[in-house]
Formats: C-alpha cells, structure tokens, sequence
C-alpha cells in the first residue's frame, strides 16, 4: 500500500472517531437540527464552513500545495435556481428520511449499525446511476 493511500486510510479512521465522539453521527442530534430544538449540529457545520474558509485563504496565502504538487482552488458553480433547488431537496429529504448524509454513513457502518449495509451500497449505486445520466440533465 502506498504512504499516500495509508495517509488517507489514518485521517479518514480519525474523521470517523471524531465525527462519532461528538455525535455528528447521532440520528437524535439530526432529528433536532432538523426541528430547531438544538444549535449542536448548525455550531458543528458552522465550523466546519468558517473553518473551510480560513483554511482556503491561508493555503491562498502560503501558497500550500496538495498532495499531487497542486495548488488548490474554488471555483463555485454560478447560482442556478432550479439546479440547486432540486439537487438540495433530494439531498435534504436523504439526510431527512435515513438520518445521515454520506460521510457518516460510512462512520455508522464502522460503528456496528448493521441497516448501513443497506445503505452504503445503495448510494454508492446511486452516484454511479448519476454518473450514468449525467450528461442528460439538465446542469
């Protein structure tokens, strides 16, 4: 196994402790975000965003490269009413309906929820069919 691959394989066991020890995996923490009866979750994406940007500006800034010798950039997609509206929808409505969006998905897996073997591949079925129809529709 290569050193880069070992590098990605460590910082992903460490997202998925941390996201699990502060309970960003938690379908009750989710529950709540989505009845706005606790910040929790909106202080974690909060900072998960504010932190995003920092980062950005100070890899600008030091001129950081990635591991592929890179520079990393941001090009947002210009704003499209009916693209986002649409792709947010069935984003939220997943993340509603099943309790976790895709990163954690793998965490609960990890963590014993059997139902994820479920889950996982159907999702990773779901990016491949949009990989499939991509080209047509409508971005």
């Amino acid at each position: 196994m290569k050193f880069r691959h070992l590098l990605f394989f460590i910082v992903g066991i460490f997202f998925g402790i941390v996201m699990f020890k502060s309970e960003v995996v938690s379908w009750f923490r989710i529950h709540e975000m989505f009845r706005f009866e606790s910040i929790h979750m909106y202080g974690v994406i909060g900072t998960a965003v504010v932190l995003s940007a920092i980062m950005f500006i100070l890899f600008e800034k030091f001129k950081f490269k990635n591991l592929d010798g890179n520079y990393p950039k941001y090009d947002p997609l210009p704003w499209n009413f009916k693209r986002h509206i649409i792709a947010g929808t069935i984003f939220g409505l997943g993340w509603g309906l099943l309790g976790a969006c895709p990163g954690p998905m793998y965490v609960l897996l990890g963590s014993g929820y059997g139902i994820f073997l479920i889950v996982v591949p159907s999702a990773v079925a779901g990016a491949y069919l949009y990989g499939l129809v991509r080209d047509k529709l409508p971005h």
